[in-house]
């Protein structure tokens, strides 16, 4: 407790509550105080063994939110919430377009590449508006594999994908779509969105 008295009781009237003993320089007992005052504080100090994901989290729950778009509706909707997300934690966004060169065919793969570049501006546009700093990305490959590699190789807090509805036949097709192959394939956190979540 500060040996301090309160300025304003003598001006009330009212009797000051610490009173030096006799005999004590209170001129000591002031430079005293303010020498405990200008020591750190233990409690105030970063604790060396504290989990690093809780220190992050008084900062901002994420640093690096990943979005995966493709500049269709089920990626704008995954776009949006990135967005909104980074924006809240002051977090910076990294905007990643997947050219699947599965498709072997040269003109598949080159308007792949206009689509996705058009995206990835797309969202740095957006961001801007925000005050969220994005980073564009493209990637060549398995778009689960790639989007996987890149969360680990970045550090990524969080990975936002857009999910659609799906019909029987898709099922069929394609049983194991993009959200669900990062979900089961990663250790980043990840964050599905439809594309009616948000309207």
């Amino acid at each position: 407790m500060s040996a301090d008295t309160d300025p304003d009781a003598s001006r009330h009237g009212a009797e000051s509550t610490v009173r030096p003993p006799d005999g004590t320089d209170l001129g000591a007992a002031d430079r005293d105080a303010d020498e405990r005052a200008s020591r750190p504080d233990p409690a105030d100090e970063p604790d060396a063994d504290a989990d690093p994901t809780t220190a992050r989290a008084a900062a901002g729950l994420f640093e690096r939110v990943l979005v995966v778009t493709d500049g269709t509706d089920v990626g704008e909707a995954a776009v949006e919430a990135g967005l909104d997300l980074a924006s809240a934690h002051g977090a910076t966004v990294d905007a990643l377009y997947v050219v699947d060169t599965t498709e072997a065919w040269d003109v598949v793969v080159e308007r792949r590449e206009r689509e996705g570049e058009a995206a990835v501006e797309a969202v740095e546009a957006r961001g801007r508006e925000r005050g969220v700093e994005v980073e564009k990305w493209f990637r060549y490959g398995t778009a689960h594999e790639e989007v996987l590699d890149f969360a680990e190789a970045h550090g990524v807090d969080l990975v936002v994908l857009g999910s659609a509805r799906r019909t029987g036949l898709d099922r069929l097709v394609n049983p194991e779509p993009l959200p669900t192959r990062v979900q089961r394939g990663g250790s980043v956190p990840t964050l599905v969105v439809g594309v009616d979540d948000d309207r």
